[in-house]
């Protein structure tokens, strides 16, 4: 049973996302500041975390930073009342991997979860299988039967991205910040051209294909679903 730390310290809140959690199958526990996270924390495995950001004793960027130079890399949701571009990014910048503004959809988060503890699965194995194409983060290669691309770095990790959330829609902004960092001055015209050249590389795979979703961003889609 996988093991997701709720660190939250409006108690009403914490229950209900523990219960919820509880419910789908996870063993949550709940925690209701950073000092108590890293006490649950040093003796208990845990797969993820949900945090909020303004806590007394240690704040979530506190526990973030915390965590991280302590080499502990377990996925982390944020979830804050704090919606300003400023806290987003420096939850990003501390090492969170997903940010969720209150009020809390449940059934969202629990979407969330799912996707967290799947991309952490995969970069801990460091492939990714479509099919019959495998993805190689350490060689940087894609592999489909006997044939086999070695990709640039750019390209790698932005197909690696989008196929680690097969369906998943990701706006330009956001592939931009994740794959060329959020003080790169990338534009839309570099996300395009990576874009086309994966296209035009993988056009005859049979396993996956790269959807533009106009005004919006890009999303890759398994050749077996609509």
């Amino acid at each position: 049973m996988l093991h997701i730390l709720v660190v939250e310290d409006n108690l009403d809140l914490r229950e209900l996302l523990c219960s919820a959690l509880n419910e789908h199958g996870y063993r949550a526990i709940g925690a209701e500041n950073g000092e108590q996270a890293l006490a649950v924390l040093s003796d208990t495995v845990i797969d993820l975390i949900v945090a909020d950001i303004m806590m007394p004793k240690m704040n979530g960027f506190e526990l973030t930073k915390n965590l991280r130079d302590a080499d502990i890399f377990c996925p982390l949701l944020i979830v804050t009342a704090r919606e300003d571009y400023d806290s987003l990014q420096k939850a990003f910048t501390l090492g969170a991997d997903d940010y969720m503004v209150k009020p809390v959809n449940v059934n969202e988060l629990l979407v969330r979860v799912k996707a967290l503890l799947r991309r952490a699965k995969i970069s801990a194995e460091k492939k990714i299988v479509v099919g019959s194409t495998v993805l190689d983060f350490d060689g940087m290669t894609v592999r489909t039967g006997d044939s086999e691309i070695f990709l640039p770095l750019k390209e790698f990790n932005l197909l690696f991205k989008l196929l680690s959330y097969p369906g998943k829609i990701f706006t330009r902004r956001q592939l931009m910040d994740e794959i060329w960092g959020m003080d790169s001055e990338t534009d839309d015209r570099t996300i395009n051209t990576h874009i086309n050249r994966l296209r035009e590389k993988f056009a005859s795979n049979p396993d996956f294909k790269i959807v533009t979703i106009r005004g919006l961003g890009y999303k890759a889609v398994k050749n077996n679903e609509t």
